[in-house]
Order: structure tokens, then sequence, then C-alpha cells
């Protein structure tokens, strides 16, 4: 029992991997390739503990040529090379398999030394990675690869392969254990996903619980929290889950949905991110609920400098009221498109010169006409407002600010509109 039960009981048919039927289903094309045993180039992107490394295995398999493995993060090109090297007297038309796990680690350089020998024949590369590959991995790979997402594992699939686990254990201690429904489920839903760490957990219980006084290992949900300690999250902060999680929260902010707000507010606080969190409720603040609730952002700020100072566990309750109060606001994104909008003006046309009323000059210089720069005073004037152009000429009909729907701001709109005779 010294290998891990996860390689043990590693599946050695596409009919005993769980999950991922969206790809390895009867009829879906991943399982059309690799039982054709025509292996393409293939890059297989998801969460660790999926299946990625037990596919390409069944695909060597199957399709009858050696397989070499690398991990990206210790290996380098000398090592692909290596391997094309060492395969040489075994090569035959379509070559040997090469996984490179974490592909993700080898900088772009590394990565086009693999071009010639994919394109040569001499390797078939499945890749895979936890990151995005559109982001992680060089054009050039992409355009020669096929993507395929595997994605993370229901409770429901990790049960499934936790109980083919103890029958083998059962086999292979003579049937000395014994598991509650309710302990395979506890293992299941705090795996994250992560099948492999849930064999992991499931070995570790069955190796360390004593046994009764009749030999038998009576394995509970007690057990099940001991080996597992803390729920799993599937999160990294400079990874896809990191982000996944933050659009996820901000979107449901946005959609005034405060229940999923929180429950996303609860992962980022259970992922330990609060500089995240603070980061991202200030710019929803001014993003999503803007002008139609002007002083929210003033709230906000008060509840992350709050947070900020109390730190965890603390700091989730300002967190909470912060997340609420957004979530429930009237929701407001004019500015956002007004100062978007003349970003887009100043990057990508000549927008003029700043009229000459607006100019920051006291004098007019010899041979300047018309003399006086003219700046009508607005405090001079009735409400404080007299007609002059501001804009540019080029520019001087432009509309960046369109007013919202919202109460505050159609307020303010019949404000001027009367103060400027549109009414």
């Amino acid at each position: 029992m010294n290998k891990p039960l996860a390689d043990r009981i590693r599946p050695k048919t596409l009919d005993d991997v769980v999950g991922q039927q969206h790809i390895l289903g009867k009829g879906r094309i991943l399982r059309n390739i690799i039982e054709s045993g025509n292996i393409p180039s293939m890059i297989f992107y998801g969460p660790s503990g999926t299946g990625k490394t037990t596919v390409a295995n069944i695909a060597a398999q199957i399709s009858n040529r050696p397989l070499y493995r690398l991990n990206a993060t210790n290996a380098s090109v000398a090592d692909v090379k290596a391997v094309v090297k060492e395969s040489e007297g075994l090569l035959g038309g379509e070559g040997v398999l090469l996984y490179l796990d974490e592909i993700q680690n080898f900088n772009k350089k590394q990565q086009q030394s693999l071009l010639e020998y994919t394109e040569n024949g001499r390797i078939t590369l499945i890749a895979s990675t936890t990151e995005n590959p559109y982001f992680y991995v060089y054009n050039a790979i992409l355009s020669r690869s096929t993507v395929f997402e595997f994605r993370p594992l229901t409770t429901a699939d990790i049960e499934a392969a936790l109980r083919r686990a103890a029958d083998i254990l059962r086999g292979e201690l003579g049937g000395t254990i014994e598991t509650e429904d309710d302990f395979l489920k506890t293992l299941a839903e705090k795996s994250g996903g992560d099948v492999r760490r849930a064999l992991n957990s499931l070995e570790l219980a069955v190796r360390y619980t004593p046994p009764s006084g009749g030999g038998v290992i009576h394995l509970g949900v007690d057990a099940a929290e001991q080996c597992t300690q803390k729920k799993v999250m599937q999160y990294d902060k400079m990874g896809d889950s990191h982000y996944d999680i933050l659009s996820a929260f901000q979107k449901s902010i946005r959609g005034s949905d405060p229940d999923a707000a929180v429950h996303y507010l609860a992962r980022l606080i259970a992922a330990d991110d609060l500089q995240s969190i603070c980061r991202r409720l200030m710019v929803i603040a001014c993003e999503d609920v803007g002008l139609a609730y002007p002083t929210a952002i003033t709230v906000v700020k008060a509840c992350v400098d709050s947070a900020l100072m109390l730190g965890f566990p603390e700091a989730r309750i300002p967190l909470a009221e912060a997340v609420i109060l957004l979530a429930t606001a009237p929701k407001s994104n004019s500015a956002y498109l007004a100062v978007n909008s003349a970003l887009y003006d100043i990057e990508h046309m000549d927008t003029g010169t700043i009229p000459r009323q607006l100019q920051n000059k006291h004098y007019d210089g010899e041979g300047t006409l018309p003399k006086g720069q003219n700046y009508l005073y607005p405090h001079d004037y009735p409400n404080h407002y007299t007609e002059q152009q501001y804009l540019p000429d080029k520019i001087r009909d432009k509309k960046y600010y369109e007013y919202g729907e919202n109460k505050t701001e159609q307020s303010a709109k019949e404000y001027w509109d009367r103060i400027k005779h549109k009414n």
C-alpha cells in the first residue's frame, strides 16, 4: 500500500473516469478521438484532480504509443530534447506522446521549442494546465492543438470514485472496512471538486483510524471531519479561480442579488483575500451604483476602512454591510460610460485645442486677435449659470454624459433643464 491510493485505483478505461461527460460521454468528441487511436496534439484545461492525467494515460494506452511525462514547473527544453533522443529507437510513423503538465510554467521561448518536434511528428503533445490556456499558452501551440476543458467534479462524481476506492481497499484489507454514507459524502463535499484530494483523505482515514475490537475499521462523519479539517476551495490569488469569484461577486451586486453577492463575499473571506474584496467594493460603488446613489462610496469607504483596521474574522461584518448596501442600491453606470467615451475620443481622434476663454491666460500677446479672453464667470449670472462653449471646436456638440433613469439623476436633469430653459 506504499503507492498512493489515487494512483492504485487510477481508471484504465474511459468508462471508469468520473465526471467530464460533456467531453467523454458516448459520442462526445474527446472520447471519439481517444477511441480512434489517432491522437492529435491537445491541451487539457481545468482544476487539479479532475482527470486530466488519467485521460492522457488512457489515450496513450489505446493508441499503443509510448507516453513520456514532464512537469513544466521543474522541466526545461533540455528535458524535452532528452525525451526525443531517448525515444528515437521507439519512434514509429506517429512518434511518441509527451504529457506536459502545468504548461503555463514554460515561458514563450520554451513553448516555442516544442513546435519543431510537434510539426515533424517526433512527438504529439498533450499539455495540461490549471489556468486559461488562451492567456498562458503561446498562440502557435494553441493553433496546432485542440483545447478541452475539464470541469470541477460534482459531489456525486466524487462519491462514486470514493465508493470504488473503498471497495478496492476492502479487497486489500480483507473486508475489514465499514463506511457510513455520510462519511463518503462529507469527504466529497469538502474536497473542492478534487477527486485526488478526496481519495487521499479516504486513505488517511483508513490508515489512522484504529479498528474496533473485532478488527473492523468503522468510518463515520467524525473520521471524515478529522481527515479534511477544512473544506478546500479552488482558489489561487493569481489564477483563474480568483478572477472567476471576483467576477461573480461584482456581477451579483450589479444584478442587485444580495444573496448571491453575500455568497461570493463568503468565498473571498474563506480565501482570506481582504485586499481584493476592499478594492472591488470601491470599484463597484463608483462603476455600478454611481450617481444613482452618489454617497454610497462614502459609506463603502467607511466599511472598507473598518474592515482593514479590524482584520478577519471581524472584518466580515462591515464588508457584509457594504455588499448588501451596494446590492440593494439603485444602479447607474452613467459616469462610467461618460468617462470611457471621453477617453476613447482622446485616444482615437484629434479633439482640438482648448477654447481660448478657458485657457489660463490673463493677457493677450502682441498680435493676438481677437483681444480679450472673453471668459464668462458663471457666478455673476442668475442661478450661477450662463451659456458658453466649453468643449473644443472639433467636438463642440459631443455628448458624453447621459442622465440615468434613477431618481437622483433625473432630479438633477430636471433642475438643469429648467435653468437652461429646456422645459
